[in-house]
C-alpha cells in the first residue's frame, strides 16, 4: 500500500498502467488503506473509467502471418484447404486500403470497395473465396480477442452452376486431348466422383488394387476431404484399375499423383492443363475439371433408375 501523509491527512498513491493515481485526504491511516484498495478493486473491474491499455491491433498484413500459421496447424491433413487460404490471402494483400488497414477498422464499406475491385477482373465465383478467406481471418482474430466484431460479408450474386454433363462422344475426345497427368487424373474422376482435391491428395497406401469380399475389381480409399462424409471407401472398374496399376509402377513417390517438387501434384495445374482443353476443344465455359464428377454422378443416377424400371 503506498499511503503517506501530508499535514494531519493521509493520501494514497499509486501507478495503474502507465497512469498516476493519487486521491483521497483521510484523518485515519486504516480508512485510507481501505479506499485504496476499493478504488484498486473498480480500477481492476474497469469501474473508474480507466481501463487496461491493449496493445494497437493489427493491420491485416501484420495479422497475416498468424493467420497462415493457424491455418497451417489447423488443415495439416488437408494440404490443398491451406493452399487455398494462403492463395486468396495473397489477393487480399494485393489491395494496399484493405492490407493496411487495422483488423478492427475493416467494415461493410471497405469490403464493398473491395469486392467492386475485384470484380471489374475476376468472376462472382472467384471474388467470393476472397471475402470468405477473410471472414475465416476474422473470425479467428475474433476468438483470439484481437477484435470484438466481425462485418458482415455477403456474397456476390452472379455465380454460376456448374452442372454441365459430358456426352459420351464428348469425354472421347476430351481424352484424346488430355495430357499427361490429365488423362490418369480424368479417368479417375470420370470413373469414380472423386473431388479433385481429393484425387491429388492421394498417397499409394491409399490404393487397393486387389479384389475383396467378392468384388471383381479392387477400390481406393479417401482419408479425408470436404465434409464429414469424405472418408469412404470407392470401388474402381476396370479403366481406372488398370491406370493405377501403371501409374503407381510408373514412379517412386508416394503420391499417385505427385508433382516435381516431391509433392502432390497441384490440383490448381490440374485445373489449368483443363483450361486449356476445354478452350482447344471448344467446350463450353460451363465445363470444368469438377464436372467430371458431376459427370460421374449423373451416370450413377441414370444407371440406377433405369434398374429400378426393368
Amino acid at each position: 500500500m503506498s499511503i503517506f501523509k501530508r499535514g494531519r491527512t493521509y493520501w494514497f498513491h499509486f501507478w495503474w498502467n502507465g497512469d498516476r493515481i493519487q486521491s483521497t485526504k483521510q484523518g485515519n491511516p486504516r480508512t485510507a488503506r481501505q479506499i485504496e484498495a476499493a478504488y484498486r478493486t473498480k480500477l481492476a473491474k474497469g469501474e473508474v473509467g480507466i481501463v487496461e491499455k491493449k496493445a494497437p491491433t493489427p493491420t491485416l498484413k501484420g495479422f497475416s502471418e498468424r493467420f497462415k500459421q493457424s491455418i497451417r496447424v489447423r488443415s495439416a491433413a488437408k494440404p490443398q484447404t491451406v493452399r487455398f487460404y494462403l492463395s486468396k490471402l495473397d489477393r487480399l494483400l494485393e489491395f494496399g486500403p484493405l492490407a493496411s488497414a487495422r483488423l478492427d477498422r475493416i467494415d461493410e464499406s471497405l469490403i464493398e470497395t473491395y469486392v467492386q475491385y475485384r470484380r471489374e477482373t475476376v468472376s462472382p465465383a472467384s471474388v467470393n473465396r476472397e471475402p470468405a478467406t477473410l471472414r475465416r481471418l476474422l473470425g479467428i482474430a475474433y476468438e483470439w480477442k484481437v477484435i470484438d466484431r466481425i462485418p458482415v460479408i455477403r456474397k456476390l450474386q452472379g455465380e454460376r452452376n456448374r452442372d454441365f454433363v459430358l456426352s459420351h462422344d464428348q469425354e472421347t475426345a476430351y481424352l484424346d486431348a488430355c495430357p499427361q497427368p490429365l488423362y490418369d487424373a480424368s479417368v479417375l474422376l470420370l470413373d469414380t466422383g472423386l473431388r479433385v482435391g481429393e484425387l491429388v491428395s492421394l498417397e499409394k497406401t491409399d490404393i487397393h488394387p486387389e479384389p475383396s469380399n467378392g468384388a471383381k475389381f479392387g477400390y481406393l480409399q479417401v482419408r479425408s476431404g470436404k465434409s464429414k462424409n469424405a472418408r469412404r471407401s470407392i470401388s474402381l472398374t476396370s479403366r481406372a484399375s488398370s491406370m493405377l496399376r501403371a501409374r503407381m509402377a510408373g514412379n517412386d513417390s508416394r503420391w499417385v499423383f505427385p508433382g516435381k517438387d516431391g509433392n502432390a501434384f497441384l490440383a490448381t495445374s490440374l485445373n489449368g492443363e483443363d483450361s486449356r482443353v476445354r478452350t482447344a476443344l471448344g467446350l463450353p465455359d460451363d465445363f470444368v475439371l469438377h464436372s467430371l464428377r458431376h459427370t460421374f454422378l449423373t451416370r450413377l443416377g441414370e444407371a440406377e433408375l433405369m434398374l429400378l424400371r426393368s
